[in-house]
């Protein structure tokens, strides 16, 4: 190599530029030099979000990574020169009338030409309609088997809505696959064959917990405890003690909120089980290490979508960080991150994006989403045509690079979050026995 040749950029450097530099937003600015602006007119993004109640921490972050979205996607042109602009509406973590409320305002009043959001306590599918009644492009990660079900039900219809993350459903079957690579790699030997299952109850931590249930025996593990609890709870006495009573290898708990997830642990540490932890989703945010801190240590956690810990994600997950501060979740916020870029690449792609009820236009932008492979810090987005929700590696591929993972971590620093420990090529770091636990 010539002196005169410019030196690699360091590891550092290249994560700190990682999110300006590479990826969609690298690929919108080539759309915008080569294509004639739409015109000035900002293309209106509606997130209804639950802002303030019981799930306002993921709402927030959901919120996040939006504006951080948008603010990169404006950098570089907006879409086509159109610059993006945000519109929110407060779910206040409330059911279906509020987010139907909330979808059809963002669309007739704001004119939304398309709704980009994390997920909100609904049915799953409350905003399908007022979607496709108005002929826009709707992209949500509510994670729920019911959305490839109505979509299935009726393609025709449901043509621009797009859940872009893979459903519950690969959630049970992927933890019990998950503890058998434990044991099979001899990281873990289950001290009994029981397994405690606890859930809230709503339909998606049902759906998991009974997937858990239905499939233990194929695994040699025997249900020691099937209980669901009411939401929000804080006080775990009359759980735990049926969990002490007897005593499980295995603990899972599908019940999703961080806040109830952080008082199990405290209330747990008083007196733990020899028990392996696991945590659906919800110990994935920061809200969960704040309120159980040193308790948090030990737990796995998994989600099928969270931020990697690769180049890609590590350089969004810094960035996020240092944007929001260090109580900030790139888990939350990088769903929506992810999928704002993904919507624009696509409505690049197709010409512009359509205004409520232009249906030709954005049916261009969803044809263009339908045949999209992007990657993200959350992973690859694959919509699988069949219910157009995300592919889930490796449940659905065995290609990493053509679903979006099914990613487990452990918290083993509650300073620092979880380190990604399944599936290959993603995982960073290796089981820990948690210190509650015998040898």
């Amino acid at each position: 190599m010539s002196d005169s040749q410019p030196k690699a950029p360091s590891r550092r450097k290249f994560l700190k530029t990682m999110g300006i530099s590479a990826g969609s937003t690298a690929m919108l600015a080539g759309l915008n030099q080569s294509a004639s602006a739409q015109s000035s007119e900002p293309v209106k993004i509606g997130c209804p979000a639950p802002l303030t109640g019981i799930v306002a921490a993921d709402g927030i972050e959901f919120r996040r990574g939006l504006e951080m979205a948008a603010e990169e996607i404006n950098a570089v042109g907006g879409i086509l020169g159109r610059p993006v602009e945000l519109v929110f509406v407060d779910t206040e973590s409330k059911g279906d009338d509020v987010v139907i409320q909330a979808a059809q305002r963002l669309i007739d009043r704001d004119k939304a030409s398309a709704l980009v959001l994390g997920y909100n306590l609904e049915t799953g599918t409350a905003l399908h309609d007022v979607a496709a009644d108005s002929g826009i492009v709707a992209m949500h990660s509510n994670t729920v088997v019911a959305h490839d079900e109505l979509v299935r039900s009726d393609p025709e219809k449901y043509w621009g809505i797009f859940q872009y993350d893979p459903p519950e459903t690969f959630y049970g079957i992927g933890f019990l696959d998950f503890v058998k690579g434990l044991e099979d790699r001899g990281e873990f030997t289950r001290p009994n064959n029981k397994i405690a299952i606890i859930t809230g109850p709503g339909t998606y931590s049902t759906n998991i917990a009974n997937a858990i249930k239905d499939n233990a025996d194929k695994y040699g593990l025997e249900v020691s405890l099937f209980e669901s609890v009411n939401v929000p709870i804080s006080e775990w006495g009359p759980t735990l003690a049926k969990v002490r009573a007897d005593e499980p290898a295995i603990i899972a708990v599908t019940h999703f909120y961080a806040a109830d997830q952080a008082q199990f642990m405290n209330q747990f540490m008083s007196q733990p089980t020899n028990s392996l932890v696991y945590m659906q989703y919800g110990a994935s945010l920061a809200a969960f290490r704040d309120i159980a801190g040193v308790n948090s240590e030990g737990v796995i956690y998994a989600t099928v979508i969270g931020a990697l810990q690769d180049e890609i994600g590590s350089g969004f997950a810094e960035k996020y960080v240092g944007k929001f501060g260090d109580t900030s979740s790139p888990n939350g916020g990088g769903q929506t991150y992810q999928a704002l870029h993904a919507y624009a690449v696509a409505a690049a792609l197709a010409g512009g994006p359509g205004e409520p009820y232009e249906e030709d236009r954005n049916r261009m932008v969803a044809d263009r989403l339908r045949n999209l492979i992007y990657r993200g810090p959350m992973g690859t987005m694959r919509i699988n045509p069949d219910g157009q929700s995300a592919f889930c590696y490796p449940s659905q591929t065995n290609d990493p690079s053509l679903g979006m993972p099914h990613i487990f971590s452990q918290i083993q620093d509650k300073a620092v979050g979880g380190v990604l420990i399944a599936p290959s090529p993603y995982d960073v770091g290796a089981f820990k026995l948690p210190s509650w636990m015998k040898a």
